[in-house]
């Protein structure tokens, strides 16, 4: 009964304690919603996951005492002791063993995996937690357990697409695999990067913006995902088109590879709305009972599961044969006039008209889709809105009716645009594991060329800082010139899909090269330096092999740079450097994509800003966990950057210091300084500050934020204090150089189950080889 537990029930509950529990505890975020969120630079901990398991971080980090050694167990070294063929095969009778407590459409979970490793991959939220699919639980689970942290949940998920896909393809095992290349490793935290709009409650429509009219290309849809009943649950073909475009653009997809990939989907399986999710459907994962034990969405119609299945509330499939790959999903398309019609849950969809079915050989020639779990019974096809759009858009259709011609090229079309799903944030070949990698050149995996000569050893980078020091001397790049150059180069790296880094050189290239966050008179100064001593060098050391390209050059650079300005400062530093950095070519540079995924609109690292937000320091933020930087490592590099004069644009914003191009710590004296006085300036977004001596500063608000935020100021008072001149430099070089080395997969092998450590850093600095 409820009055012997110990834990308030709603019903024989007073009102005062059931108001206590609906009123939870507050937090600082509760009294101070404005306060800078800074969790984006703790998330996912390796505290956060078992020893034994992997981190996502732990190939780019540099290995430390106090953390455990196993944390930095390379997954790449497990994975290559596993025998793939025995577990594709696993996957393979696990798809087609279909379980009771949840019976498999068709008698094969194909279909259904392929939208797990969909919405794995993808940018979709409406099945977020993923956790609570039943093919995890059922299907996946005993796999994964079998394997255990030799094969990551992400890989697993995603393998088990391909393998669906190619065992409804053909016979098993006369299907070539398709492209596949290991290496994700799995999070033990929510992300706290994820868009999830403006809705309060699952699936509202509140992600379309009213107040942005649809015309042309723009439908004012907010990140999110399309509706496949229309914009807003209105079945116009015409403006789902722009929906349908406008996110598919957001993944890094084309209009053929869109429509291959929304018609390849449907070739398998069928959508599921057997009665009203809203009548049937009971809470999600994290809002379920404790006993539910994390399997949310609990259907109470009929038998919850099989033909009784609800999830997205639309009803049907578009093939004949759901469970085998053809071009049936095309030649129903266009063979068929469409009306609108209503699943059994009340959702908007489209089956054929009685007029094309009798123009077609009437009912006894339809295209008929064979019932999930009845053999004996069949179905009229169906279409979602978004589906007629690949027929009646005007880019769209006709890629459709080429594809329906031509089978083979959709076929092939479909393999692409799925790997391209699958990996476009798995970053270059160099972090694709195992041996389905893909064989060919895809300039959307920002190629880099491989090395075929010896790299530079320690008494060539001695030289080669000579010579740059020399340039530097005779003014043809300045120290900021050389920091800057170092950082545009290195810091376009995305931990979320790793784009982007030093490696590959393109900071020479366009679109890069004239990036108005670069600076680019100042950028074309350094590359005509370095490039002048690049040249020379190389046709020095052709007799022995040895080369150096400008990748590496851009960033011993930066090195030269910070050292000289610690010896300005009096001080001894030594920046780690190592070399084997390649150099990709323009024809290897998808100029476009640079351009909408890469190019800086606000970097407060430089005091950048050529957004519209009113408060940039957000964009702080979201820039430095691209980087994966903590708090500290953030706040020591604007200090540090801001001294050397660092700043895009040579501004003397937010450069706090009477003695720029000194590696100091003035910049956190003075941003802790109380004897100066900020005051707005007209355009809001700068102030000035007054001090008892001197002329004025003048800073952004990336700048004051060190100093107003509490939690940044205690860092910033950290560096400020007598005693921080040494911790400062240690602490400026170390996350400098973290930077740097983002995207350095190259270095990362595996090691068949065994770590080691090799010196790849010069004085005597060492990296795990993971």
């Amino acid at each position: 009964m409820a009055e012997k537990c110990p834990v308030i029930h709603g019903a024989g509950a007073s009102v005062s304690d059931r108001k206590r529990v609906a009123e939870k505890p507050k937090t600082v975020r509760d009294w101070w919603p404005e306060t800078l969120d800074l969790r984006l630079l703790h998330q996912d901990p390796i505290s956060a996951r078992p020893s034994h398991v992997p981190h996502p971080h732990s190939a780019t980090v540099e290995g430390s005492s106090s953390l455990p050694a196993a944390a930095y167990a390379s997954y790449a070294s497990r994975l290559s002791l596993v025998d793939l063929s025995e577990l594709r095969n696993d996957i393979y009778e696990a798809l087609t063993t279909s379980n009771p407590a949840w019976p498999a459409d068709y008698g094969h979970y194909g279909p259904l995996m392929i939208r797990l490793a969909w919405h794995a991959a993808g940018t979709y939220r409406v099945l977020a937690p993923l956790n609570s699919w039943p093919a995890r639980r059922y299907i996946l689970w005993p796999i994964k357990q079998k394997y255990g942290q030799a094969l990551s949940w992400a890989d697993l998920i995603l393998l088990a697409g391909n393998v669906a896909i190619e065992s409804m393809m053909g016979d098993w095992g006369t299907v070539e695999p398709l492209w596949f290349g290991f290496g994700r490793v799995d999070a033990f935290a929510p992300e706290e990067d994820v868009y999830w709009g403006h809705e309060h409650e699952w699936l509202e429509d509140s992600r379309h913006d009213k107040s942005k009219p649809a015309a042309d290309d723009v439908t004012g849809l907010e990140h999110g995902l399309v509706n496949p009943q229309g914009p807003g649950g209105d079945p116009d073909i015409i403006q789902s088109a722009k929906d349908i475009r406008t996110t598919f653009a957001r993944m890094g997809m084309g209009d053929s590879e869109t429509v291959a990939l929304i018609a390849g989907g449907h070739t398998f399986g069928k959508a599921h709305g057997a009665a009203d999710p809203d009548t049937y459907v009971a809470a999600d994962p994290e809002g379920a009972p404790i006993e539910a034990m994390n399997i949310g969405w609990k259907n109470s119609f009929g038998s919850g599961k099989g033909k009784d299945t609800i999830t997205s509330g639309l009803e049907g499939g578009w093939t004949k044969d759901p469970a085998k790959w053809d071009n049936g999903y095309f030649s129903n398309l266009f063979k068929y006039d469409w009306e609108q019609t209503k699943s059994p849950a009340g959702a908007i969809q489209w089956v054929p008209t009685e007029a094309s079915i009798a123009a077609n050989g009437g009912m006894s020639a339809v295209s008929n889709v064979v019932d999930a779990h009845d053999s004996s019974k069949s179905h009229l096809p169906i279409m979602f809105t978004t589906d007629l759009a690949l027929r009646f858009d005007d880019v769209y259709g006709p890629i459709s009716k080429r594809f329906h011609d031509s089978p083979g090229e959709f076929e092939d079309a479909w393999k692409r645009a799925w790997h391209k799903l699958l990996h476009r944030d798995m970053g270059p070949k160099s972090r694709h594991l195992g041996p389905y990698s893909v064989t060919e050149e895809l300039i959307w995996m920002d190629p880099i060329p491989p090395i075929d000569y010896a790299t530079v050893s320690s008494n060539d980078v001695r030289f080669l800082k000579g010579k740059i020091l020399d340039a530097v001397n005779r003014a043809e790049a300045s120290i900021p010139d050389l920091v800057k150059a170092s950082w545009a180069s290195a810091s376009t790296y995305r931990c979320t899909d790793h784009r982007g880094g030093a490696n590959g050189g393109r900071i020479r290239l366009e679109p890069q090269r004239s990036w108005p966050a670069n600076d680019p008179a100042s950028l074309a100064k350094v590359i005509a330096a370095l490039e002048a001593i690049q040249l020379q060098f190389n046709k020095t050391q052709a007799a022995t092999g040895t080369q150096v390209s400008f990748a590496d050059m851009v960033v011993l650079g930066g090195c030269v740079a910070i050292e000289e300005a610690a010896r300005r400062a009096g001080h001894t530093v030594r920046v780690p450097f190592v070399a084997g950095r390649a150099d990709s070519s323009q024809q290897q540079t998808d100029v476009a994509s640079f351009d909408a995924a890469l190019k800086p609109r606000m970097d407060g690292f430089r005091n950048y800003d050529a957004s519209s937000d009113a408060r940039p320091e957000r964009g702080l933020i979201d820039r430095a966990h691209l980087l994966t930087l903590t708090a500290p490592e953030m706040c020591v590099l604007i200090g540090g950057m801001r001294v050397l004069g660092a700043n895009a644009d040579n501004s003397s914003v937010g450069v706090l210091t009477d003695r720029p191009g000194v590696l100091s710590t003035d910049f956190f004296a003075s941003i802790c300084d109380d004897n100066i006085t900020w005051t707005p300036m007209s355009c809001g977004k700068l102030f000035q500050g007054s001090r008892p001596a001197g002329k004025p500063f003048t800073a952004s608000r990336v700048d004051l934020v060190l100093g107003s935020n509490s939690q940044l100021r205690a860092i910033c008072e950290s560096y400020a204090s007598a005693d921080s001149t040494e911790p400062f430099l240690r602490d400026f070089v170390s996350a400098w150089s973290k930077v740097m080395m983002l995207d350095r997969f190259d270095l990362l092998q595996p090691n068949q189950g065994k770590e080691e450590s090799t010196t790849v850093l010069y004085y005597s600095k060492t990296v795990s080889r993971l």
